[in-house]
């Protein structure tokens, strides 16, 4: 193991407690082995949530649940790929119900709006905006039920708004749609402590950039500085870490001011 990738962890599971009202609580992380959802679950098993995640990799999952559990976390995981939104929510049902649900989970396409094909459009939209809904609907109840619930969604870079996209359209049209999804979620939820937020990433850091792309980011990003991952995920994780939650229904972007040229 690398010098940075102790230090990582013993930051993450340090001594010093956090007075988090997600101990005890269940997490499901679609997403969660990888990026900014692998720092999702770190913290949320270093606040005392039991974890559940989902991914595609057997050992990145793997060795997640294995770095959580050495460090006096509790964490499972489980390989499934996402094909279907329908057969996936099956599959979900077999792990009982979960307190918090956090999608860190969608694919990304360019390509000018005129060549997206039928099946393009069907798998961006199906992933980055159904899902979510479908995962809302699946486990809302059971947390309106409970006076307990936290979803936590992420939209790409800028479509906090109505913009216009060259290379990028479908997909940034169904991140968009997150935006009435979370904010019609907390307005179901806000009597029963049931809060949403969704997310809007910039420029992010994570290892699934190559090192041209990385470069190629860096040149865009404010101050040449990408944000890291865990960043992200803190700042989330921190906004919906408190009873009341004042940023549910929040669309907040994380994006150190990036606009593109």
């Amino acid at each position: 193991m690398s010098i940075q990738k102790q230090e990582e962890q013993q930051e993450v599971f340090g001594l010093e407690s956090f007075p988090s009202i997600l101990k005890g609580k269940r997490a499901l992380v679609v997403g969660g082995s990888g990026g900014i959802g692998r720092w999702l679950s770190r913290i949320l098993a270093q606040r005392g949530a039991s974890v559940f995640i989902q991914g595609a990799h057997e050992n990145k999952v793997a060795s997640l649940v294995e770095e959580i559990k050495k460090n006096g976390g509790t964490a499972e995981g489980c390989v499934h790929a996402i094909d279907s939104v329908p057969e996936f929510c099956r599959f979900l049902k077999g792990f009982g119900d979960f307190d918090i649900v956090i999608s860190a989970y969608g694919p990304f396409l360019q390509k000018p709006l005129a060549l997206y094909t039928p099946q393009d459009w069907e798998h961006l939209v199906g992933h980055n905006l159904t899902l979510p809904g479908a995962l809302v609907s699946l486990y809302l109840s059971g947390m309106l039920q409970r006076h307990f619930g936290r979803f936590l969604f992420f939209g790409g870079t800028r479509t906090d708004a109505l913009l216009t996209y060259k290379t990028n359209a479908a997909y940034a049209s169904a991140k968009a749609g997150l935006n009435v999804l979370v904010k019609s979620l907390a307005a179901e939820g806000r009597d029963l402590n049931v809060a949403s937020l969704l997310v809007c990433p910039g420029l992010v850091d994570t290892e699934y950039l190559d090192d041209a792309a990385r470069e190629a980011l860096l040149a865009k990003a404010p101050g040449g500085k990408l944000i890291p991952a865990r960043t992200v995920a803190e700042t989330a994780l921190n906004l919906l870490d408190a009873d009341p939650c004042a940023a549910s229904g929040a669309i907040v972007s994380l994006d150190s001011g990036f606009s593109p040229s």
